[in-house]
């Protein structure tokens, strides 16, 4: 199978999707630091590029985020071609398991609201080259954690509120308000 490397913009600056058509991994994992990374064969080789800030994979993509001195013109190519290759030689994220359905915990509220979470908010949240996971819901506020290039992206609160919170609430009138974990 020949391997092709695409890049999106996403809504962080700071931060490039490099999508492949290839699984990489059931879920997503997420490195923000060199030390998190040395369980990853795949990361600890990205984060040897010093422009290299954090990396987040998720399906068939990873997101990288880049030093604020880097140049997206000057790194993009160098990149593309290094996952195009780690891709090729399938440098391993992490040992993958078979993924089963995810498993909501909680009330039936909870889990109805995980359940929104997974099918409408997940794949817009991935398409960004970001992840969102469910964290709590207490007294109608729901806390979530946003990941990859979501964590840290400028226009993440519009998305929280205006976005995430108005589904959430419309599927669910207990809900009165979202808020994100700071990663």
């Amino acid at each position: 199978m020949t391997i092709n490397v695409y890049t999106e913009q996403t809504p962080n600056p700071a931060t490039m999707k490099f999508m492949v058509n290839k699984l990489l991994i059931n879920g997503s994992e997420d490195f923000a630091t060199k030390e998190s990374a040395a369980i990853s064969p795949f990361a600890s080789e990205l984060f040897k590029f010093n422009f290299v800030n954090g990396v987040f994979f998720a399906s068939n993509f990873v997101t990288i985020t880049k030093t604020e001195d880097a140049e997206w013109a000057d790194i993009e190519p160098i990149l593309k071609e290094f996952v195009k290759g780690a891709v090729e030689s399938e440098y391993k994220i992490k040992e993958v398991t078979a993924e089963e359905a995810p498993a909501f915990e909680g009330t039936d509220l909870e889990k109805k609201i995980q359940q929104i979470l997974f099918d409408y908010v997940r794949p817009a949240v991935e398409q960004d080259g970001g992840a969102i996971s469910y964290k709590s819901f207490d007294e109608g506020v729901v806390t979530v954690e946003l990941r990859g290039s979501c964590s840290g992206c400028p226009s993440s609160t519009i998305t929280l509120k205006s976005g995430i919170q108005n589904l959430l609430q419309r599927m669910v009138p207990e809900v009165k308000e979202v808020v994100s974990n700071a990663m």
